[in-house]
């Protein structure tokens, strides 16, 4: 089997965390499997790096930036390489670039255009372990450019991708996907596999786990990712985030998501004519601001209230986008204290009275919805912050996931 594996910073954290890593590969090699190991910056290291760079420049420039912090994994990806040869194993550490990942060239969030596999192909016909530096790749022009939050996870799911891996397994500081939160509902359970369209609303709506880009990147791709846990070695099973059809019994409900991170927008007295919603949310595309629930009333008097919600992080960037819809509105009211709870299954598609169910516990909990939005596979609701983690309980009881 080829296997890919991926450690994030916390596996990575210090020299015997690195050793840990070494030790963990070593097994899976022993296995008789090829092994390419993708590895993130010890924690803390990114950030240190960040700062030095602020110390000279409150804006540093963006192409210097992505040199700078990209140094994190491959120090990282040395280290673990060495690790490895000092325990007799054949292991060549590789950048980015030297992996044959080719980007985009917007820096610090850039995109995979493509992959070449031939070098590492032909290390692992030397027998060799290919431990990558994940989280970057280079441009056309030669430039090192990095790929944004888990871009790590991402690196290591187009090299799946690229080389036609048997699974990719990403090691985390927890052991899979859990139905919800733990920290919030000490009931949760995880779960043994679940499908990439639910990890991807999932990953949306608040859960933290996976980032969404490197979900969508392995349902492309036809990856399967394991979440294992790299902290545990007896019953670490993971959770398989897989195919639709490959997840055998279709749940009612997989998991129940939290996103404190939100910022509910109302536009009171937006003129009402043809074109000013495109307007409005083609400006905030154009600062890629994430725009994920939209409400519009019935408009009457050619006056009409326009609700949306936006991550807290781009609050300040979507106050700057609105001040040209100060004059043609009545009131831009911003509201911080809110939370979206989301109920994900792909059960959802077949079942009637999903949403029933949730809208009765709210109710009981004397819980007021603010907002709604539905897909096939997912309902999610907007209530006061104050009455989140007390929601996801609820919600987590009625439909039996803590069974």
């Amino acid at each position: 089997m080829l296997v890919v594996q991926k450690y994030g910073g916390t596996s990575v954290g210090d020299l015997d965390r690195i050793q840990n890593v070494a030790n963990k590969v070593a097994k899976t090699v022993d296995a008789g499997n090829d092994v390419v190991v993708i590895v993130s910056a010890m924690s803390g290291e990114t950030n240190k790096l960040l700062d030095y760079a602020t110390h000279f420049s409150k804006k540093p420039p963006q192409r210097e930036l992505d040199l700078l912090v990209s140094s994190g994994e491959r120090v990282t990806s040395a280290l673990l390489s060495i690790a490895l040869q000092e325990m007799g194993y054949n292991a060549t550490a590789m950048t980015g670039r030297q992996a044959g990942i080719k980007t985009d060239s917007n820096h610090t969030k850039a995109r995979i255009s493509s992959i070449d596999p031939t070098p590492m192909q032909n290390e692992l016909q030397k027998g060799k372990i290919i431990v990558v530096a994940g989280f970057q790749g280079i441009n056309e022009n030669g430039d090192v450019t990095t790929l944004g939050r888990g871009g790590s996870d991402l690196t290591a799911v187009a090299i799946a991708g690229a080389l036609n891996a048997d699974v990719c397994e990403i090691y985390t500081d927890v052991d899979g996907i859990y139905t919800t939160d733990p920290r919030i509902e000490p009931k949760a359970k995880r779960l043994d596999r679940i499908s990439y369209d639910e990890m991807l609303e999932l990953a949306s709506m608040g859960a933290k786990v996976m980032q969404s880009r490197s979900v969508e990147l392995a349902k492309k791709l036809n990856v399967d990712i394991l979440v294992k846990s790299s902290f545990k070695d007896e019953d670490n099973n993971g959770t398989l985030i897989t195919r639709e059809e490959n997840v055998m019994e279709k749940v009612l409900v997989s998991g129940i998501a939290l996103d404190k991170n939100q910022v509910r927008v109302t536009v009171f007295g937006l003129e009402d004519k043809p074109g000013i919603n495109a307007e409005l949310f083609n400006k905030l595309a154009d600062k890629n601001i994430n725009v994920d629930m939209i409400i519009q009333n019935v408009g009457h008097d050619n006056k009409a209230n326009v609700t949306f919600t936006v991550p807290e992080t781009e609050l300040e960037l979507t106050k700057e986008v609105m001040k040209d819809f100060e004059n043609r509105s009545e009131e831009i009211s911003y509201d911080e204290n809110i939370a979206k709870v989301s109920i994900v299954g792909v059960g959802m598609k077949s079942h009637s009275g999903v949403a029933a169910t949730a809208f009765d516990t709210m109710a009981k909990e004397n819980i007021n919805i603010q907002m709604i939005s539905t897909s096939e596979i997912k309902i999610s609701m907007v209530i006061d912050e104050k009455y989140g983690e007390l929601a996801v309980r609820a919600l987590h009881e009625a439909y039996g996931l803590d069974k």
